[in-house]
């Protein structure tokens, strides 16, 4: 398994990427953004792990969090609320994670 099972935010983006890649939506240009930003949160999410500095993994992960963002207002204006609320948990755990190393980079 390559995937690091302490790497607890990445575990819940597959997770999440695997709840929602059946999703569908009425237009072909938001479904196309929906899968390419859906996928684009895990993996940058693993690039990120892979970067030998905070400053590395912070680039990523943010990247990671913007896709997440594109995902859930894709779904918001989908009205897909069940969808949306599902994706909350991993939402506030790479904000964590992004502030944490943030902070980090700071000091």
């Amino acid at each position: 398994m390559l995937v690091k099972t302490k790497f607890r935010t990445l575990k819940l983006a597959i997770e999440l990427y695997h709840r929602l890649k059946r999703e569908r939506f009425s237009s072909r240009h938001m479904q196309d953004q929906f899968d390419r930003a859906l996928l684009s949160v895990v993996l940058n999410l693993s690039e990120g792990s892979a970067k030998p500095t905070h400053r590395d993994r912070l680039k990523f992960y943010s990247i990671a969090f913007g896709s997440l963002r594109e995902v859930q207002v894709l779904l918001e204006i989908s009205d897909k609320q069940q969808q949306l609320a599902a994706s909350d948990h991993l939402a506030a755990s790479l904000y964590c994670l992004c502030r944490s190393l943030k902070n980090k980079c700071l000091n």
